[in-house]
């Protein structure tokens, strides 16, 4: 939907509920399978005057959102986000990266299925729009997102960008974990997340590194990553 004027936030969200939104899917029957739960929608709205608003329809999300700057940002033919996620290692969870369940004898403690990845690539697109994180549109005290599979948060997070007008330039993504050793499952998880963003591999860019044995990442109790996105206008 091509937008007129320039982004602003105007919070908190309005929520609302709807039976044809998408299904909250679980990594335990492979990525995306649908588990009847209704995803929170945000919508940007034309607003009279030159600007535009992010008009909110969500599900029962309940976060209250501060209002954005009262100067409100242009309309950019380009967008740059940066996202970050840090999770602690644990025995007894399973460790999902990029929607891939790695082998390993730890996993990621989380509200949802723990995706660390796929966290911070949400992170980076509602950056780069101007929206809320993660956290604020899926709570990780809303029991509806318990072990939810992180590929939701990533389609509704490309619905938002398509909506406000934008694409995807390209992404680069940074993991950083001791162990296990993800050389053999980058080009699978590379591959999962072109296929969520609907998005060239050639602009999709993953690397993985160590901690070199510093602190809890290096010490494998826990596991982030960083990632920048470059949107463009349609």
């Amino acid at each position: 939907m091509a937008m007129a004027g320039s982004l602003c936030y105007a919070g908190p969200l309005p929520i609302k509920t709807s039976s044809k939104q998408p299904t909250v899917r679980s990594p335990g029957a492979g990525p995306c399978a649908a588990r009847n739960l209704q995803l929170p929608s945000l919508k940007f709205a034309a607003r009279p005057s030159s600007s535009t608003v992010v008009a909110a329809a969500a599900s029962t999300v309940g976060a209250e959102i501060q209002s954005g700057a009262a100067t409100p940002a242009k309309v950019l033919p380009f967008r740059v986000g940066h996202g970050f996620d840090l999770h602690r290692l644990e025995p007894g969870y399973p460790l999902i990266i990029g929607g891939i369940n790695i082998p390993h004898d730890r996993g990621c403690e989380a509200h949802s299925d723990g995706d660390v990845l796929l966290h911070c690539v949400v992170d980076a697109i509602l950056g780069a729009l101007g929206l809320p994180d993660i956290g604020q549109i899926f709570p990780d005290t809303d029991p509806k997102w318990k072990g939810a599979a992180s590929c939701v948060f990533v389609e509704e997070a490309v619905r938002l960008m398509h909506e406000a007008g934008y694409e995807l330039g390209n992404l680069d993504a940074t993991l950083i974990l001791q162990r296990p050793k993800l050389s053999p499952h980058k080009e699978t998880m590379r591959a999962n997340l072109c296929k969520l963003l609907g998005a060239d591999p050639s602009v999709v860019n993953l690397k993985a590194k160590t901690h070199e044995k510093v602190d809890s990442l290096g010490e494998n109790r826990s596991i982030a990553a960083h990632t920048v996105v470059l949107l463009f206008r349609k």
